[in-house]
């Protein structure tokens, strides 16, 4: 089990109500109820709203033998925003739809967090419209724990802001650490600034800015970083921009399944391999689920008026189901309290002009 899903059902010590968008994701309502129901087996102080096609939810339910579950709640949605959709048209023209109806019961109070593996964009989109951002924060980032030596690591942003100014990454740390915070219990979260090298001289303006900006800043920020420390651990948080960081999680994933092809194809190339295979059968077992991506499942949407987590759209039961469990945790730490705390402690410098001027 994850570093993540370990401690979720311990964690939910009070009731806790979720939305669940059920008509999201690669593979709709199925996976999402069946995830659902896999959590709430788990917590037992845990109320989930599922939202979305009425009968057909009744329907699934049914077949799992739990229409009737007390702790499950239907919300009805007609509408569903498709995962190729403009997020314009999705926000404007389907305020019916299941992503759009569980977010507005987080605004409504009737749930603590909101909880989809749709359309990035939209959910982004409509989260902002609907929640609003935090005083003190301009935009809303994407964060999601990666697999590393002894831990994991925290990066933002994941593709929310492909362009940013010093400021705003500035902003991306104080949430990150107070992510880090609230679910590891690290009082001094390591933070760095993803670089193309470690040396001052290296990087954009931009970059060097919020450097200078983060060295007088009361974060414990340890400097640059470049990209294959993300997954080596020397940092607990590293910051970039939406567009560099969706580069280097989709890079790191694509050398994920790299490695497990070239596994494959070596063990299977000869009979001695095969017998090698065998042998190392458990090894093989222990390392895949390591660095199973199901288990890190659960990206949140930091800096809004309410906690969003955003589940990979290709994701199966076991991983809809830890983003749920990534929610009932940021629902326990008060996430969005612990970030207002943070930025009125004075956390964010002087504009960048000034800072750089100096």
């Amino acid at each position: 089990m994850s570093e993540l899903s370990a401690p979720a059902a311990a964690a939910a010590t009070r009731p806790i109500t979720l939305a669940i968008d059920a008509m999201s994701g690669d593979h709709g309502l199925e996976v999402a109820v069946d995830g659902a129901l896999r959590v709430l087996a788990e917590i037992p102080t845990l109320k989930l709203i599922l939202v979305g096609d009425e009968a057909a939810l009744r329907r699934s339910l049914r077949g799992h033998r739990h229409l009737d579950n007390p702790r499950l709640e239907l919300q009805p949605a007609s509408e569903v925003v498709a995962m190729d959709e403009s997020p314009s048209k999705a926000l404007r023209y389907k305020k019916d739809s299941s992503m759009r109806v569980a977010i507005n019961l987080v605004k409504e109070k009737r749930a603590q967090a909101a909880v989809s593996a749709g359309n990035t964009g939209a959910l982004m989109g409509i989260a902002r419209f609907v929640l609003k951002t935090l005083p003190g924060i301009d935009r809303p980032a994407i964060m999601s724990p990666l697999p590393a030596i002894g831990g994991v690591t925290h990066v933002l942003d994941l593709g929310a802001n492909a362009d940013c100014t010093a400021e705003q990454l500035v902003q991306f740390a104080v949430m990150g650490s107070a992510v880090v915070t609230a679910l590891h219990g690290v009082e001094r979260p390591r933070v760095a600034l993803l670089n193309i090298g470690e040396e001052e001289i290296k990087g954009n303006e931009t970059i060097k800015a919020a450097s200078a900006l983060l060295s007088s800043s009361p974060l414990n920020y340890t400097g640059y970083i470049e990209g294959d420390g993300i997954f080596l651990h020397p940092v607990d948080v590293v910051v970039c921009d939406g567009f560099v960081g969706n580069v280097a999680l989709k890079a790191g994933e694509g050398v994920a399944k790299l490695v497990a092809h070239f596994m494959r194809e070596e063990f299977t190339r000869t009979l001695p391999a095969k017998l090698v295979a065998l042998i190392a059968r458990s090894v093989l077992r222990a390392l895949a689920k390591r660095m199973d991506p199901r288990l890190y499942n659960g990206a949140s949407f930091l800096g809004l008026q309410g906690t969003v987590i955003k589940s990979h759209g290709g994701a199966d039961a076991l991983a809809f189901a830890n983003a749920i469990k990534v929610a009932v945790r940021e629902v326990e730490q008060d996430v969005p309290a612990r970030i207002s705390r943070l930025l009125g402690s004075a956390i964010i410098p002087p504009p960048v002009a000034t800072v750089a001027a100096k």
